[in-house]
């Protein structure tokens, strides 16, 4: 029986590298996931009516984290989460990690320490969730987690981004 291996084909004399369905599957999740971050930024910071209304937008003074950390109070770890809410230091990390993941994740670069981050910052959302209502342990916040790890791992941003320039590639911690 043969064993076949999945490769990228590279056109002889051109350099080009070919891609698979599968590398555009990643890069659209890339692109999409990109969004959700960089949208939770935006709405937050502006107040543009979806989570967020006008009047506890940052930038009218109100604070990203208070709505969803206070209401994790009753949650095994709400006491530790709930005395981050509001926190201008917890505010400003928070919006900074959404606008950082989603800008990375929808340009293509910066693909691991995207990953690393939007990790670090999923796993804390969901401890704050503990226990989860829906599910002993699983929800979207580690299906979010997954993806971003395997973003990085199959080098996503080469495919409709620009995660192939030269001064990316040549600088591992901007892949």
């Amino acid at each position: 029986m043969a064993t076949t291996i999945n490769q990228r084909v590279t056109q002889t004399g051109t350099g080009q590298t070919g891609r698979r369905p599968v590398d555009y599957v990643w890069a659209i999740a890339r692109i999409s996931l990109g969004w959700i971050f960089l949208w939770a930024f935006l709405d937050k910071a502006f107040g543009w009516g979806f989570a967020t209304p006008a009047e506890r937008a940052w930038i009218a003074g109100g604070s990203p984290t208070t709505g969803f950390l206070k209401g994790t109070g009753e949650n095994a770890l709400g006491g530790f989460f709930s005395t981050l809410a509001g926190q201008v230091w917890v505010d400003w990390l928070f919006m900074a990690g959404l606008l950082g993941i989603g800008t990375a994740l929808i340009l293509g670069v910066g693909l691991r320490v995207a990953a690393a981050a939007g990790t670090l910052m999923l796993a804390m959302m969901w401890a704050a969730e503990l226990p989860l209502a829906n599910n002993p342990f699983m929800d979207d916040h580690i299906i979010y987690a997954v993806v971003l790890i395997g973003l990085a791992l199959a080098n996503a941003g080469t495919t409709l981004g620009l995660g192939k320039l030269p001064a990316i590639q040549s600088n591992p911690y901007l892949k």
